[in-house]
């Protein structure tokens, strides 16, 4: 059996280990990283261009991350949190342009306009709360708000062409929104990785298991390509493999893996590449959820920019599988049932018939259906202008809680007591708040390194707001926003 060493193993070619062998190269170019792939190339599961929105999720358009409370108040907290997330992820890919790490950011990033549209006396009043609250804070203080069909129809004509003039409509809209191909922005990042002499891709590996020692990990992967084994000794583990790092978080015998469990949520897409279509439309459009689905399942019509390709996408569709990969196995849900998350998996499981049985739903829809739904972001659409594209899988979390279980439709990290090992679980926002991310398990798992060896000034030099507040600190965003739009090629300016 052939045996490595590292200083760091990424387990997974996906945007999260991607983006942690790159913080941990800019800060240390030295250190022996080696990332394993189970499939012959990277960023083609939850990363790939066509499994997720593309949307950079800065909270200007998406509905969900603003709840009404009881009374009718606007919470904005976990809004202000992402958009700051996000903030950090546009810093820190400047970075790797100006230094030359990354290409031309039309590779992977353009800007798409964020816009919220909703139609009823309810919902407009609601999206009329939002803008008020959201746009007296310095973070969000640029998002226009109209009820006027006029002004709405030049930001979105497709949406408003056909639609009766007696609907009340209401939008609201931030220009520099970014359309993402995380999948392009991974693949570039892996190249730029592969230029370090100590740093390895093994493609068509599988981790087997992973045996923790004093202080380091021996984890066996086979090579499928040739039925061979590797053994790798690493002083530090992450597991960033999408649906598939429950089970890998599992096999490592933590006590900090006990009690967390996993739901599948499978998703597509309606798309439509025509250009005479496509052309009409410059813009990433969100509405509010049905009653029922889960947040994950906002309908949103968006521009996309796949390998340099536009087209358009509308979706999710939401829909129920025991998958927890794309293309994993219809055992991959019970397999990861154990004793210790059985109870909270039971208690999420009867908690939750109405989600289950509204995903069942979704998954048995016919296309008429899914056109109709369309319908309310493009009256005049057609049925033979679009085609039907399965997204990615997505496992959101199970946690254990002293009634039982809950379920968590966001992202988590779960970290050994020693610091050598780090999952990521979950999965909304995900790739657009990578970079903060994958910053927390530096910050968990490097400490003495931030503390004592200088990362945390070569942080501050990479990441300009580390360390400071964009949330508080109004005179800091409003110089590292020109900044990060100018380098990464986002014009503010409105387009009319």
């Amino acid at each position: 059996m052939t045996v490595k060493t590292a200083d760091v193993l990424l387990v997974g070619g996906g945007v999260m280990s991607t983006t942690l062998g790159m913080l941990l190269k800019q800060l240390d170019p030295d250190l022996k990283i080696i990332m394993v792939e189970r499939l012959n190339h990277v960023a083609h599961e939850s990363t790939d261009g066509w499994n997720n929105a593309g949307t950079g999720h800065a909270a200007y358009c998406e509905l969900n991350y603003t709840p009404a409370a009881a009374n009718g108040a606007i919470e904005i907290n976990r809004a202000l949190k992402i958009n700051a997330a996000f903030e950090t992820s546009l810093q820190f890919w400047s970075h790797l342009v100006e230094t030359k790490q990354l290409p031309e950011p039309t590779k992977f990033i353009n800007r798409a306009p964020h816009m919220s549209f909703v139609w009823g006396d309810t919902d407009i009043q609601f999206l009329r709360s939002r803008h008020e609250v959201m746009s007296s804070h310095h973070l969000f203080k640029d998002m226009q708000y109209s009820e006027d069909p006029r002004q709405i129809t030049s930001w979105m004509p497709l949406v408003m062409k056909g639609r009766s003039q007696q609907q009340p409509v209401a939008a609201t809209r931030v220009t520099y929104g970014a359309d993402v191909d995380f999948g392009s922005l991974t693949r570039h990042m892996v190249d730029s990785l592969k230029k370090h002499d100590n740093f390895e891709l093994l493609l068509n590996h599988t981790v087997k298991n992973l045996i923790h020692f004093d202080k380091h990990w021996n984890v066996r992967v086979k090579d499928e390509s040739t039925d061979t084994n590797t053994r790798i000794r690493a002083r530090f583990v992450f597991l960033g493999a999408g649906g598939a790092t429950l089970h890998l978080l599992q096999r490592t015998g933590l006590p900090e893996a006990e009690g967390y469990g996993g739901f599948p949520v499978s998703g597509q897409w309606l798309v439509c590449t025509k250009p005479e279509i496509v052309q009409q439309h410059f813009a990433k459009v969100y509405g509010k959820a049905p009653v029922g689905a889960p947040p994950m399942s906002v309908p949103h019509l968006d521009t996309r920019i796949i390998d340099g390709h536009p087209a358009l996408l509308f979706g999710p569709y939401a829909g129920f599988t025991t998958k927890f990969l794309k293309k994993g196995s219809l055992m991959d849900l019970p397999s990861s049932v154990k004793a210790d998350n059985l109870k909270p998996m039971m208690s999420v499981g009867m908690g939750n018939m109405d989600l289950t049985r509204y995903l069942i739903k979704e998954a048995f829809q016919s296309q008429a259906s899914r056109i109709d739904a369309l319908r309310h972001f493009f009256p005049e659409v057609r049925n033979e202008d679009w085609i039907l594209q399965t997204a990615g899988q997505r496992v959101q979390i199970i946690k254990k809680t002293d009634s039982g279980g809950s379920l968590q439709f966001g992202t988590e990290v779960v970290t050994s007591a020693d610091g050598s090992l780090a999952a990521l679980l979950g999965a909304s926002p995900g790739a657009s708040v990578s970079v903060q991310t994958m910053i927390e398990v530096l910050e968990k798992c490097f400490a003495d390194k931030l503390q004592e060896d200088g990362w945390t000034e070569k942080m501050q030099q990479i990441i300009p707001s580390y360390g400071k507040s964009l949330i508080d600190d109004a005179e800091l965003l409003n110089r590292i926003r020109p900044w990060t739009l100018e380098t990464l090629n986002i014009p503010k300016e409105p387009l009319n």
